[in-house]
């Protein structure tokens, strides 16, 4: 078996704001205490096997910023139950090309105009 489940965020919004925490949070407690968790071992594997490895948000409030930092940045809104995880990786730009948070913004352009980001939709097109 493969000693940890490697996983990539598409997006680091409000799902991924918990499951981050989530990650974190349980990953240092025994089954005995983990209250709020559905099932503790699936497959052999338990929250503490869950490794996050990148991230990509098009956000620039996220984006080159560590994960553990970019999961708490406006606009998103979810409880912090575990306020400090420790993201558990970081970026040598030099040798991937890509910072903490990827950004594909330089790729796309907004086709909407610009206005309150919690209650705009961008739809985003190659330019």
């Amino acid at each position: 078996m493969v000693s940890k489940i490697r996983i990539a965020l598409v997006g680091v919004g409000n799902c991924a704001s918990s499951l981050v925490q989530g990650i974190h949070y349980y990953g240092i407690r025994r089954e005995e205490g983990a209250i709020g968790l559905m099932h503790w071992r699936i497959g052999g594997y338990t929250p503490g096997d869950i490794e996050v490895v990148a991230a990509i948000d098009i956000d620039e409030r996220k984006v080159g910023r560590d994960l553990a930092e970019a999961i708490f940045a406006l606009p998103n809104c979810t409880r912090f139950f575990y306020p400090k995880p420790a993201s558990g990786f970081s970026w040598d730009a030099s040798a991937t090309g890509f910072p903490a948070i990827c950004d594909i913004t330089r790729r796309t352009k907004p086709s909407s105009p610009p206005g309150n980001p919690r209650r705009r939709r961008k739809r985003w097109s190659l330019p």
